[in-house]
């Protein structure tokens, strides 16, 4: 590890102070279940690390009326285990609760894993089949960005020198939908996922397909959307051919590689596996028997 300049910011205008006059290499430390062990490699080299876990606007977790906001340093353990969470947006607590092991839930963050923009990351495919977006400040002040959006390649977003991710806000769950995920890992703890798929299905009162969302994980150089298996399901009535044709779909949408981990054509098979499968969760979720 190189030798680095250490501060704790106390409120988000003196992290974003700090991180602007650092230039682009400074980097925020919440949970640091990333961060710490990218430095130690020699994977990043900042030259200043601002600690925001004590932010308060970086702590909340709240279920209101517009939606879930999640602060970018609540621990995914506190998600995960919030009785609002669990009731309203059981996929995100389950997703939350796959991230390593208890002791790095304790510690790794929402935001973390969002800005650590890795292909793979659990917890991003069931916020962007919800239309979540983050809350971002820096020296040219707020915006907001859908996460659908935040990340541009691996290891990278779309954050700018001095900004800092404030949150991400969920909006409530649309009515009679239901989101489900399912990753792919050859050990059931402590691992990345090889392929992992979010699917929304919001129903119209005569149960046909009002809205579809299908979202991939480590298919691509960041989560995709699957959208033209989404208009293969919506406006029709969920059937298990359809079901199975709209999988097959997202398996021919997915931009896979080979590594060692799996070759391509074991990924976009499993995609087509794991679309299936959560479509007929989150139909059974509704009551729909397909």
């Amino acid at each position: 590890m190189k030798p680095f300049e250490y501060v704790a910011a106390g409120s988000l205008a003196e992290a974003v102070s700090h991180l602007d006059s650092a230039g682009p290499a400074a980097r925020p430390l919440a949970g640091g279940t990333d961060l710490l062990p990218q430095m130690r490699y020699f994977r990043a080299h900042p030259p200043l690390v601002v600690d925001v876990k004590r932010i308060p606007e970086l702590r909340q977790l709240s279920c209101v009326g517009e939606g879930l906001h999640i602060g970018a340093a609540v621990p995914l353990a506190d998600i995960a285990a919030h009785p609002d969470v669990t009731r309203l947006y059981p996929a995100i607590a389950y997703s939350c609760s796959l991230v390593g092991s208890v002791q790095i839930r304790s510690r790794a963050t929402l935001g973390g894993n969002l800005c650590n923009a890795a292909p793979s990351a659990d917890t991003v495919p069931g916020l962007i089949c919800l239309g979540a977006h983050a809350v971002v400040t820096g020296p040219a002040g707020r915006r907001e960005i859908p996460v659908e959006e935040f990340n541009t390649d691996p290891g990278k977003t779309v954050l700018g020198t001095g900004e800092l991710l404030v949150e991400v806000v969920v909006p409530p769950p649309p009515d009679r939908s239901a989101v489900s995920y399912l990753r792919f890992t050859p050990r059931q703890e402590m691992d990345i996922a090889v392929t992992g798929v979010a699917s929304l299905l919001k129903f119209s009162e005569g149960g046909m397909v009002y809205q579809a969302r299908i979202v991939m994980a480590a298919v691509g150089p960041t989560h995709l959307r699957a959208r033209r298996a989404e208009g293969v399901l919506e406006g029709q009535r969920p059937t298990a051919e359809l079901v199975s044709r709209a999988a097959e779909e997202a398996a021919g949408e997915c931009q896979p590689i080979s590594d060692v981990r799996a070759s391509a054509d074991y990924r976009r098979h499993l995609v087509g596996v794991l679309a299936g499968r959560t479509l007929l969760k989150s139909a059974e979720a509704q009551g729909i028997r397909v």
